[in-house]
């Protein structure tokens, strides 16, 4: 730190615990004397406050003392040093004057020279801005005289060409007539000269309008530029009336030369623009008004077609590989410098846009879907051949963005098409699927190699899935959207059943509409259920999503992926609804069978305190316990439409629960027989004590709780037969096993057999 103090050292070498000389207090720090920033009188503003001013003086007179100690011995150390300065310093001043004089000389000469260097660079950029000035003045005055020779040029050449009254004479051919049974008019070798030599110099003066357009574009505030605009501009009106004409009867004539220097010409001018429109209204107008007749004004021509447009489309295109492929070919020719030209989308497709906006307007109308899809795909097939005349994907693309091929595009609302299929195919299903009951249909089959579905929803189902997909709906750029449609029906089948089965479950179909016909239904009605659901799983994971694919193959790898693995999740999904299916059927069989089972109630009252003797045989109850459910496995619906896995599903599932519920029964009246039975015994027992007779009276009679057990023991051997009969093994019933255990004898306990 510089402003920390160092220990001083002692007054000697053995004065070890006296004060050192130059030893101060605290709050004086002989280090901030050395500071840049030093303030004599800040200093001892800040000082006064604590430090009295005679403190302050005898502190800094011994400093002042301390440190004339110190130059006395720095003198001494280097007294050397110190005498040999003064005598190296002798007559410094004379030497100092010497060498200042020609020192200030040498400045005074570079001042002379920097001046001199000054004013000859201020002349020479004077000379340069001067020469700067005259070389722009030269160029303009060369631009002005360029501009004047292209004018005159231009205004000679034109004068070189034919009056449009006179020379172009085979301008008014009608291009109906020009053409023979070859496809070409033969015209005289001295009228295609001229033609040619026309067009030859069209394209010079569409040159020099080109290079006058520059010089223009480069000198255009000035007066001189100014003058000349009105030559200029009936220089340009005569160049363009020409240059029509030339084009027109190069058109009429099928002058392939003509036509090139006339496209060439038109570029060079960069006016392509015009040689689309005299393309449009001389050649593509008449033609597309002959295939689509319609007023100047817009209105419809009496006589007129209906709004299909298939057949326009193939007139058209004859026409357009007949009257157009000419000019077609020239401007896409390679190397020619023609492909700013677009002939396909600015002549040809935008009067075809035109005569349907005017003469068919309907055809652009959803309201009528079917019209609507044949029209649009009549539209995209004619776009493509349009495309075929395109030289390159470059072309393509160009022939893609242009204004025209968007607009015709915006025409046809595929949105509200979709939105109006959406409709026509959820319509159908939604309302087949809110009717009040299951609807069966007759003579229906989904497939030629599948089976017959027999339900009015699920063949409303399958129908609105293959709509989605078939030609007469599917618009491939809306394919997304009818994938999520098909996954939305499939998702509202679903949730149809599911819902169904739950209101059945819960008694009451609240809230839900649609659900009456779960509570209505009989059990033989859901095996219908069953065998459509597998039918569907079935035609939605093999036929159905086989075709969705090929309608798709266009699509990438990951997208069929996504399609294949959407479709098969909800074809999952209808069969995980099976087990729900089997499950209401098995509860309706059950709650059937437990009427019977009920019964069993009435073996106490057969045997409680009266003297009947031990049963011989079954009770009557329970040859009808599993009659309902052989009653349904013997019906016609499940044998003609259960497989055989659904059927022993069932048939085990429903057999194990009325085992199930028959043990809860029969283990219930057991334990009541045996607690009533021991309270019977234990007053007894009293009653004899009192009496003081023997306790031994009737414990050789049987009692009452073995006689009803031994009814149950044979009311279940007599089960257990029915379950063999139906192909059940009773033994392996876990509640069964209980139910043996329960009522067997006790010989009987660890075998069963009937």
């Amino acid at each position: 730190m510089p402003d920390q103090i160092s220990s001083p050292a002692p007054r000697s070498a053995t004065d070890l615990f006296s004060d050192p000389l130059d030893s101060h207090p605290l709050w004086f720090k002989p280090s901030l004397f050395l500071s840049p920033n030093f303030d004599s009188e800040s200093y001892i503003t800040e000082l006064r406050t604590f430090v009295p001013f005679d403190t302050l003086r005898s502190e800094l007179q011994a400093h002042l003392s301390s440190l004339n100690h110190e130059l006395i011995d720095l003198i001494n150390r280097d007294y050397a040093d110190f005498v040999n300065l003064s005598t190296k310093l002798v007559d410094v001043d004379s030497a100092v004057l010497r060498m200042r004089a020609p020192l200030l000389e040498l400045r005074d000469k570079i001042q002379g020279f920097r001046g001199a260097v000054e004013g000859s660079l201020l002349a020479l950029k004077d000379g340069l801005s001067q020469r700067a000035e005259a070389t722009a003045a030269r160029e303009v005055l060369e631009l002005l005289l360029d501009t004047f020779h292209v004018v005159s040029k231009v205004e000679k050449l034109i004068k070189e060409l034919p009056s449009v009254a006179s020379d172009w004479s085979n301008g008014d051919v009608n291009p109906v007539q020009k053409k023979n049974a070859s496809g070409l008019q033969h015209v005289e070798n001295g009228t295609t000269n001229l033609r040619e030599t026309q067009s030859m110099l069209l394209e010079r003066i569409a040159s020099e309008m080109n290079r006058l357009n520059f010089y223009i574009a480069h000198a255009q505030n000035l007066p001189f530029i100014q003058n000349m605009e009105k030559r200029i501009r009936s220089a340009s009106l005569l160049l363009d009336a020409s240059l029509g004409h030339c084009f027109v009867d190069g058109l009429e004539h099928w002058d392939a030369n003509a036509i090139y220097n006339c496209l060439r010409a038109y570029a060079a001018v960069d006016s392509t623009s015009n040689a689309e429109e005299i393309f449009r209204t001389t050649i593509v107008a008449p033609l597309i008004q002959k295939v689509i007749p319609h007023g100047s004004s817009g209105g419809l021509v009496s006589g007129a077609s209906g709004d299909e447009l298939e057949n326009d489309y193939q007139q058209i295109k004859k026409y357009v590989e007949n009257d157009c492929k000419l000019l077609l070919e020239i401007s896409s020719a390679e190397n020619s410098g023609l492909h700013v030209f677009d002939f396909l989308a600015n002549s040809i497709l935008k009067e075809v846009l035109a005569a349907i906006q005017k003469g068919k307007p309907g055809a652009f109308s959803p309201g009528r879907p079917k019209e609507f899809l044949k029209n649009y795909k009549s539209s995209l097939d004619f776009l493509a051949y349009l495309e075929g005349y395109c030289p390159s994907r470059a072309a393509v693309a160009k022939f893609r963005a242009e204004p025209v091929y968007v607009e015709f595009m915006k025409q046809w609302k595929v949105g509200v098409y979709f939105s109006l299929r959406f409709q026509e195919i959820a319509g159908a299903l939604d309302s087949a699927l809110t009717a009040s009951s299951l609807v069966l249909v007759q003579n229906y089959q989904s497939d030629e190699n599948s089976q017959n579905l027999t339900l009015k929803q699920s063949v409303t189902l399958l129908e609105s899935l293959r709509s989605c997909w078939s030609e007469e709906v599917l618009v491939l750029s809306c394919s997304d959207k009818f994938l999520r449609l098909s996954l939305q029906l499939l998702s509202r089948y679903s949730n149809w059943l599911s819902s169904g089965l739950a209101a059945r479950k819960k008694g009451s179909a609240g809230a839900n509409p649609g659900c009456e016909w779960a509570l209505s239904a009989a059990p033989d009605d859901f095996v219908y259920i069953i065998h459509d659901i597998n039918c569907l799983a079935k035609e939605i994971s093999g036929a159905y999503l086989d075709h969705v694919l090929q309608v798709l193959s266009s699509c990438s790898t990951e997208v069929l992926d996504l399609v294949k693995q959407s479709i098969l999740y909800c074809g999952k999904s209808l069969d995980d609804l099976l087990p729900l299916v089997i499950n209401t059927i098995m509860e309706a069989l059950v709650q059937k069978s437990v009427e019977d089972l009920r019964q069993l109630k009435g073996i106490t009252a057969t045997y409680r305190m009266t003297n009947k003797p031990l049963p011989v045989r079954h009770s009557p109850y329970v040859a009808g316990v599993l009659r309902p459910l052989k009653t349904f496995l013997d019906g016609e619906r499940a044998t003609t439409y259960l497989t055989n896995a659904a059927r022993n599903d069932l048939l085990l599932g429903a057999a194990t629960e009325i085992t199930g519920r028959y043990y809860e029964l029969a283990a219930d009246l057991v334990s009541v027989a045996r607690k009533t039975e021991s309270s019977l015994q234990r007053i007894r027992q009293g009653a004899q004590r009192r009496a003081g007779a023997s306790s031994d009276v009737s414990d050789h009679n049987v009692s009452d709780t073995d006689k009803i057990c031994m009814q149950l023991f044979l009311d279940i051997q007599e089960y257990g037969r029915n379950l063999a009969t139906l192909g059940v093994d009773a033994a392996n019933i876990t509640a069964y096993r209980s139910l043996w255990q329960c009522v067997a004898p006790a010989d009987r306990q660890s075998v069963i057999n009937f």
